[in-house]
C-alpha cells in the first residue's frame, strides 16, 4: 500500500506547482479523481476537497477528513455538479468536451483551474489516441478566453516523464487573483 508521502510524490509536477495559488476558503473539485493523488495533495495544502469520479472506491479508503469522495457518472446526459462553486478546479489525464465550458462556471471569483491532459499528437506514443480524448492545438486557451479566465499559465508539449505523451495543461484564474505571484528570475 502506497504512504500518503508517496501519493503527493506520484501527483502531476503541474498541479504541484499551481496549488497553491488556489485560495484557501472554499473547496476544491478534483474532477476524475482517480487514486486521488491530487486529493491528498490538495487535502495536505490544507483544502477541502470534493473528489468526483464514477469509482471512488480508492478515495474512500483514504480516510481523510479533509476529503469528500462523491460517486458520479461524469458522462451521462446530466451534470453532476449543477450549482456547485469551488475555489479551485483540478483535472488531469480526463477530457469529455460536452461538459468543458461547464468547469469555468464552477469556480468562484478569484478560483483556480489546473486542467492537464492528452493534446493532439499523443497517437504517436501509444493511448490515449482516439481523437475524442486529446485536446486540440489552443484548446485550453480558447476555453479560457470563451469563459473570460485570465491565463497564468499554459504549455503544448512533449513530455519523456513519467512517460512519453503530447500534452496541453493550463492554470488560469477567474477575475483577479488573490495575493500574488513573486517573480522568478533567470540566473
Amino acid at each position: 500500500m502506497l504512504s500518503l508521502h508517496d501519493v503527493i510524490v506520484d501527483a502531476s509536477i503541474w498541479v504541484k506547482r499551481f496549488a497553491p495559488l488556489i485560495p484557501n476558503e472554499g473547496s476544491v473539485l478534483d474532477l476524475a479523481c482517480g487514486s486521488g493523488r491530487h486529493s491528498v495533495l490538495l487535502a495536505s495544502l490544507g483544502h477541502d476537497v470534493l473528489a468526483v469520479d464514477q469509482d471512488v472506491g480508492a478515495i474512500e479508503a483514504l480516510e481523510n477528513p479533509r476529503i469528500q469522495a462523491q460517486q458520479a457518472d461524469l458522462e451521462g446526459v446530466l451534470w453532476p455538479l449543477e450549482d456547485q462553486h469551488f475555489s479551485g478546479v483540478v483535472v488531469t489525464n480526463y477530457l469529455y468536451r460536452p461538459f468543458l465550458d461547464l468547469l469555468p462556471q464552477l469556480l468562484c471569483e478569484g478560483g483556480i483551474l489546473i486542467y492537464e491532459t492528452f493534446a493532439d499528437g499523443n497517437a504517436e506514443f501509444g493511448k490515449p489516441s482516439n481523437p475524442n480524448f486529446l485536446l486540440k492545438p489552443g484548446e485550453l486557451l480558447a476555453l479560457a478566453a470563451r469563459s473570460g479566465l485570465k491565463v497564468i499559465a499554459y504549455e503544448d508539449i512533449y513530455l519523456d516523464q513519467p512517460k512519453p505523451a503530447m500534452v496541453q495543461r493550463i492554470c488560469a484564474v477567474k477575475g483577479r487573483l488573490k495575493g500574488c505571484i513573486p517573480l522568478q528570475f533567470g540566473g
